[in-house]
């Protein structure tokens, strides 16, 4: 795997080692050695999966925060999507930086996303999925959103947006986290 800086701290982008024949490829997705050597998280609890029909459906901006902050490490496996994080983690110096990167079914990147980041994603095909490896379980009580068009950031979306969910369309105006304070 190559591991890509994306600009902000602590997130990459991770570029498969692809070794092709004429019967296709072969790559690692996942491999924990090489995780720990870049000092990243390496604990998986969770494996979740979503499926989009339309283009231009947007999910997002969420995270959650500690004690159940979560890494994600977030792969397109049929489709595209326009996939944007924002550090929300005040001493970081990447604080309310954004970060947008395609992700695709064909160059099969992932993007690393630490914990204290909010992480959203626009499609860009019909019949999108998206996989995600989490660090933390669940915990509804410590979800917290980002509005995806919040002056705050300033986030440009390469497409139109045309689906959104009430929940991620109501989030308020950006106040920072305290819970994040100590990432």
């Amino acid at each position: 795997m190559i591991f890509v800086g994306t600009g902000l701290k602590d997130a990459f982008l991770i570029r498969p080692e692809k070794r092709g024949d004429e019967r296709g490829f072969f790559a690692r997705a996942w491999c924990e050695r090489e995780f720990a050597e870049q000092g990243l998280e390496t604990r998986i609890a969770q494996a979740n999966m979503s499926r989009s029909a339309d283009v231009g459906t947007l999910r997002g901006m969420h995270l959650q925060v500690p004690p159940a902050a979560e890494t994600k490490i977030i792969r397109c496996t049929a489709g595209a999507v326009y996939d944007v994080i924002v550090d929300l983690r005040p001493a970081s110096p990447s604080y309310r930086k954004w970060y947008g990167a395609r992700l695709d079914a064909i160059e099969h990147e992932a993007l690393y996303v630490p914990e204290g980041f909010a992480h959203g994603f626009l499609t860009l095909e019909p019949d999108t999925e998206v996989y995600y490896l989490v660090s933390a379980f669940y915990a509804p009580e410590s979800e917290r959103g980002l509005r995806y068009d919040d002056p705050a950031f300033g986030i440009e979306w390469q497409d139109e947006i045309r689906v959104v969910s009430d929940k991620d369309r109501s989030w308020p105006d950006y106040v920072p986290f305290p819970e994040l304070a100590a990432l």
